[in-house]
């Protein structure tokens, strides 16, 4: 193995050229404990480069739209988690909290370029921005994918074609969501010939023969412009830009289109002047010099588009130099809006030490939800990237480390515990404690983005019932219900036929017999003893309710008995006279009874009411008219048929 050939020494010299105010002495110790980290390890995808050329290169490439000092420390350290001497409470410990998550969510986010992953370029960029809740990470990966791009050559063959089509359906989008198009356009720019080399060469040569046959009118066009507008006292910077290929390729398939030469906005001008009142009056002026297209005009400047970008848009025919039937479009912006447009939100960090000379910005976390909206809103242009770029959808779910590296997807809110059972289940069954970062944690202890989990375990299952309240996945708890219904099983059927047995005497009914015969038809189904009872054990484990069993067996076979209460002692209103007045139809009256007093039903001769009876929880038999309206919420189960006997 080569030893690396990029030295500290040059690496700092370039990092302090983009970022004066950076602190050296901490910048020195973060590149030699990377160097000692890494020594001579080479970085997977690429031949004959080590982990720390890798990193610096993608570092200084960073710091060209990053000036965050946190996120250069982070991004030196960005392979440190793949040696296996290197820790994140080391990390934390010597330089800081916001290094050590940055460099965890770099760590997870390798596994987009270095493992088999076989999941869908929406999921990765599910993960990517699920991952990445500070834009700083988004920031350091967007600088490795374009590292990758720019040294093709020495990227192993069997990951080249994977990862130019990541940099084109994943880290591109992205970078347009974020509103950082200089980086949009240089991935796309080396990734398009590798995934789609035919339409890409057939571009190329398209556009070479349209400028063959126009010459080189759009920088001639652009310099008119100015000269026009310098005269008219606007002081201007006027660049000409051709729609990349890849842009190209994108609008004629979105727009089926057969001819490069239909594309409308093929050709492009912007003009960047000094102040917001400067764009209208440009606007103004450039109306004159050539044809506007009434509707080719866009306001992005009263109504910007949801990543920030600002803008006038006009189209125009007939500008100076440029050919009569060329339509070319007019981008209008102060320099603010440029700045914001080419970096978007890396701005935040080039610019303010640019306009007024301030020290180095404190660092600044993003929450990017709003960004990222949900896919699917029809109609909604400007819910859209500047090109069409498609929307990043943020699911409720995470992203953990095992000890080793591999990244596990939780929901949420997920414990130790759910990690474990995602491992495997016997690790669940066996869980002993956890760390996470290397710090003993509670079992409930909520798992966040990029965290790193061991799990502790016992020799043998020892599971605890009271492991399901901690428990968030659902999967979780269904490997737990099946061990304790296959290893608990006489104890969960005696506390189920327990809670049965209760319910039945609180309604006045028989309890089980030994054949559990009450259970014998389930919604109309036949069981067998072996079902009977595992009714029982759900029941027993909380899986099913008492009232639930009831409600679903053949009540009709269900014998009624009226059991007499114990207590001597009678409630209020209650009847105990020898001379009873009402009585259950085809059995003897053997329990306290009262007139419920919602209905007062009476005896009303020679016409006496129809009443009925409703068993309580406290063993009392109420009765009630049959037309009482509680009687029809009543439980049919606690419900009773009576008649009267006396007056």
């Amino acid at each position: 193995m080569g030893a690396p050939t990029r030295s500290v020494g040059s690496s700092v010299g370039v990092l302090r050229d983009f970022i004066p105010h950076i602190d050296t002495e901490r910048l020195l110790e973060a590149m030699e404990y990377a160097r000692k980290s890494y020594g001579d390890e080479h970085f997977p995808v690429l031949s004959n480069v080590t982990c720390f050329d890798h990193a610096m290169q993608s570092t200084e490439f960073l710091a060209e739209f990053c000036r965050d000092e946190d996120a250069i420390v982070a991004s030196i350290l960005q392979h440190t988690l793949r040696m296996p001497d290197a820790s994140l409470t080391e990390i934390q410990r010597r330089f800081g909290r916001p290094v050590r998550e940055m460099v965890s969510r770099i760590h997870l986010l390798s596994h987009l370029y270095t493992a088999d992953w076989r999941k869908s370029a929406a999921d990765m960029k599910t993960m990517l921005v699920s991952v990445s809740d500070d834009a700083r990470v988004l920031l350091i990966a967007l600088a490795i994918a374009c590292t990758f791009m720019q040294h093709l050559e020495e990227i192993q063959a069997g990951y080249r074609l994977r990862l130019s089509r990541q940099s084109l359906e994943i880290f591109a989008p992205v970078a347009a969501r974020l509103g950082i198009y200089a980086l949009k356009y240089r991935l796309e720019r080396y990734a398009f010939p590798v995934c789609y080399p035919t339409d890409a060469e057939r571009i190329v040569d398209r556009l070479k023969g349209l400028h063959d046959e126009h010459g080189a009118f759009l920088i001639r066009t652009a310099s008119a412009i100015q000269d026009f507008l310098r005269k008219e006292g606007i002081e201007t910077e006027v660049m000409a830009r051709e729609k990349q290929p890849y842009s190209i390729f994108r609008k004629m398939h979105v727009k089926s289109l057969s001819a490069i030469e239909k594309i409308s906005d093929l050709f492009a001008i912007r003009v960047i002047v000094p102040s917001l009142q400067d764009c209208y009056q440009a606007l103004g002026l450039l109306h004159r010099l050539g044809t506007p297209l009434s509707h080719r005009f866009k306001d992005y400047i009263s109504f910007p588009k949801p990543n920030g970008y600002q803008s006038l848009h006009t189209s125009l025919l007939s500008l100076p130099h440029a050919p009569k039937d060329v339509m070319i479009e007019v981008q209008l912006r102060t320099r603010d809006m440029h700045n914001e447009a080419e970096y978007g939100i890396a701005a935040h960090w080039l610019y303010k030490e640019m306009r007024d000379g301030a020290s180095l910005p404190s660092p600044q976390r993003f929450r990017l939800s709003g960004l990222f909206l949900k896919e699917g809103r029809k109609g909604d242009h400007q819910a859209k990237g500047e090109h069409g770029s498609e929307e990043i959808s943020i699911a409720d779910h995470m992203y953990v480390l095992t000890p080793h590296g591999d990244f596990i997807e939780l929901p949420d809110g997920s414990t130790p515990l759910d990690f474990a059972f995602m491992i495997h289940t016997d690790i669940g069954l066996r869980f002993k404690g956890a760390r996470v970062n290397g710090r003993i944690v509670p079992i409930g202890h909520p798992l966040e983005n990029g965290d790193v989990v061991e799990i502790l375990t016992h020799k043998e299952p020892r599971p605890a019932f009271q492991w399901m309240e901690q428990l968030v996945t659902s999967s979780a708890r269904s490997k737990l219900k099946a061990y304790f219904f296959a290893h608990n099983r006489t104890q969960f059927l005696q506390k189920g036929r327990d809670m049965v047995n209760a319910e039945l005497k609180a309604r006045g009914l028989h309890g089980l017999d030994n054949d559990l015969t009450m259970l014998a038809t389930f919604d109309g189904d036949a069981l067998g003893v072996r079902e009977r009872e595992d009714l029982l054990v759900k029941v027993g484990m909380g899986s099913v309710r008492t009232s639930s069993i009831l409600r679903h067996t053949s009540s009709g076979s269900i014998p009624v008995k009226i059991q007499k209460k114990k207590s001597a002692v009678a409630a209020p209103g209650v009847r105990r006279r020898p001379e009873q007045l009402v009585a259950v139809v085809g059995q003897k009256l053997d329990m306290p009874y009262r007139f419920a007093k919602c209905c007062s039903p009476a005896v009303a001769s020679p016409r006496p009411e129809k009443i009925v009876g409703v068993v309580t929880r406290a063993g009392v038999l109420s009765v009630h008219r049959k037309d009482c309206h509680m009687v029809r919420g009543a439980n049919p189960e606690r419900t009773v048929k009576m008649e009267w006997v006396g007056g």
